[in-house]
């Protein structure tokens, strides 16, 4: 079968938006599933995240503007001096992103900057069981063409006033991307991350979710497995790694696993397979 395109964002930055992306695919991993990260942010978090210096690779920016071909920039275990989990594959991210449309247009002034994304994303599904795209928090061209390409849209919402109206502007983008060309892009659901089940803010933004996403009012496109705020997360990003390498053994980290299950759960749902 191929793959699951599914896009992660919200239109507010510092939502957990990429440690979601990377747990999660990390999580579908552990199942033994085939998994891609593509991504798509100027400041490289995936890239990062995975400690691999963005500048030392080639990547997202080579495949959209036509200088490399998707499975030749793909990095993995199978790659020297790289710690990726089994079973993840990553197209990288660099700052050359930030000037990718200025490429594209200087090549070609007729070219459609939302499409660059599809074919690439086409070549590689036979590859994987998921592909994810992790989205930076601007309208820039790679944003937009991930909402073109996707087959799914995954919110990510932490308890913070910016970030609940970041979630009503991602609605929005999904939409009108509905409008202009992908009218098959299904909003999968919403993850609520950094929660501490103390505070009133943190009540707000559950309580908001579960009924902004209702569907036919009863049940909500809200996950019902959220993930609580710990300090073992930064820890992980400043070590390169993942919460299934440095605390394998963690409330977050199972967290992480029951979000999968429930991900592959509703995407099978979704899809009728």
């Amino acid at each position: 079968m191929p793959a699951y395109v599914c896009a992660i964002g919200n239109q507010k930055g510092g939502v957990s938006k990429t440690t979601n992306c990377v747990h999660l695919a990390t999580a579908l991993a552990e199942l033994q599933r085939r998994v891609l990260i593509i991504d798509l942010d100027a400041n490289a978090g995936a890239t990062r995240h995975f400690g691999i210096p963005p500048e030392s690779y080639l990547g997202t920016f080579e495949v959209l503007v036509g200088l490399e071909q998707p499975e030749d920039v793909l990095i993995s275990t199978e790659d020297e001096d790289v710690d990726l989990p089994a079973h993840v594959s990553l197209m990288p991210a660099n700052r050359k992103l930030e000037k990718v449309e200025q490429a594209l247009l200087s090549q070609n002034k007729f070219v459609v900057l939302q499409d660059v994304l599809i074919k690439p994303i086409e070549c590689l599904r036979p590859r994987f069981d998921y592909i994810f795209l992790d989205t930076a928090p601007n309208a820039m061209a790679p944003t937009i063409a991930a909402y073109k390409a996707a087959d799914y849209f995954l919110l990510s919402a932490i308890p913070d006033p910016f970030a609940i109206a970041g979630l009503s502007d991602a609605l929005t983008d999904i939409e009108a991307a509905r409008m202009h060309g992908n009218p098959h892009l299904t909003l999968l659901g919403v993850i609520l991350s950094m929660m501490d089940r103390r505070t009133n803010l943190a009540k707000t933004l559950r309580d908001y979710v579960q009924e902004k996403f209702a569907l036919d009012g009863h049940e909500s496109l809200k996950f019902a497995t959220t993930i609580d705020r710990s300090t073992e997360v930064p820890k992980a990003q400043r070590e390169g790694k993942t919460l299934f390498e440095t605390t394998p053994v963690h409330k977050v980290t199972d967290q992480y696993r029951q979000l999968a299950r429930e991900v592959e759960l509703r995407l099978h749902k979704f899809a009728g397979r």
